[in-house]
């Protein structure tokens, strides 16, 4: 990870609620996060916001779809706390990536655990029990109720935060 936070070109804090990346835009930055958390959603037609995926301490944010196609995504990435990242490049990534196999390795790596992460979170979203679903991510990810605020997560959990108060107590 060392050698990921040295290609960064440029370290940013991002206050709360400060977008990354909106609606309709192309970003190939990818976000190495420091400190505090950001969190990845779309904007549906009628206004209302679906999370779907966090991001802090440690992780790697892309919005991986314009990433690797360049065009537009209707992905935001916007800050939940006071942010700070690491920006790295696509330019700068991919020279990184083409220096040695090892490094190849690596990005396949990064690859799969992002595959392996979306098709959990398909999986908790063909849940219909709240509290499996509840129960899913809680066992996934513990840090992830010390990270980010309930009302994301029960957004993410496509519950309301009444349930998710209910499920936490029980």
């Amino acid at each position: 990870m060392r050698e990921l936070i040295d290609l960064a070109e440029e370290v940013r804090v991002f206050e709360r609620n400060a977008l990354l990346k909106s609606a309709e835009s192309s970003d190939s930055t990818i976000y190495f996060v420091e400190s505090g958390a950001l969190k990845l959603f779309i904007n549906h037609e009628n206004g209302e916001e679906q999370i779907i995926r966090f991001g802090y301490c440690g992780d790697l944010v892309v919005a991986l779809d314009t990433f690797i196609t360049g065009k537009p995504s209707d992905l935001c990435i916007q800050a939940i706390k006071k942010t700070k990242v690491h920006l790295i490049s696509k330019s700068k990534f991919l020279e990184f990536i083409d220096q040695s196999p090892e490094n190849q390795k690596r990005w396949i790596a990064v690859l799969e655990g992002l595959v392996l992460q979306q098709m959990e979170r398909e999986l908790d979203l063909l849940t219909t029990a709240p509290k499996d679903r509840y129960s899913r991510v809680l066992q996934r990810s513990p840090k992830l109720f010390q990270e980010i605020p309930h009302k994301h997560i029960a957004n993410y959990l496509r519950m309301s935060e009444e349930t998710l108060s209910r499920l936490k107590k029980s």
